[in-house]
């Protein structure tokens, strides 16, 4: 399915209309794009049965992203397994700093 037919569905759900062929269609045609029928009734007869609040609620990808940089982020938000290898690589690289400190005054 082309993601213009997904996001029409979706724009004609935020601004509370009804989803149907003729909306979709419109939407479409307001985009500059000629409307593929097969595709729009296909979208229709999927979204008949999905109530679509739900599914954008349990869909992780519709979130709006960070406006921080990863690095920026606090540490709580990344995942305890990356925390631990981190820290683990601190204190190699400290050891092998202090091996190295010993070596030039041993």
């Amino acid at each position: 399915m082309a993601m213009e037919y997904v996001y029409a569905a979706l724009l004609l759900h935020k601004v509370g209309q009804k989803i149907d062929e003729d909306n979709i269609k419109n939407v479409i045609k307001a985009a500059g794009v000629e409307p593929d029928e097969v595709k729009i009734k296909a979208l229709v007869s999927a979204l008949a049965e999905v109530n679509i609040d739900e599914a954008l609620k349990s869909t992780p990808l519709v979130a709006a992203p960070s406006t921080q940089p990863a690095e920026a982020r606090p540490a709580e938000a990344k995942p305890k397994e990356e925390k631990k290898e981190k820290e683990e690589e601190e204190k190699k690289g400290e050891e092998e700093a202090l091996a190295g400190l010993s070596a030039l005054f041993g």
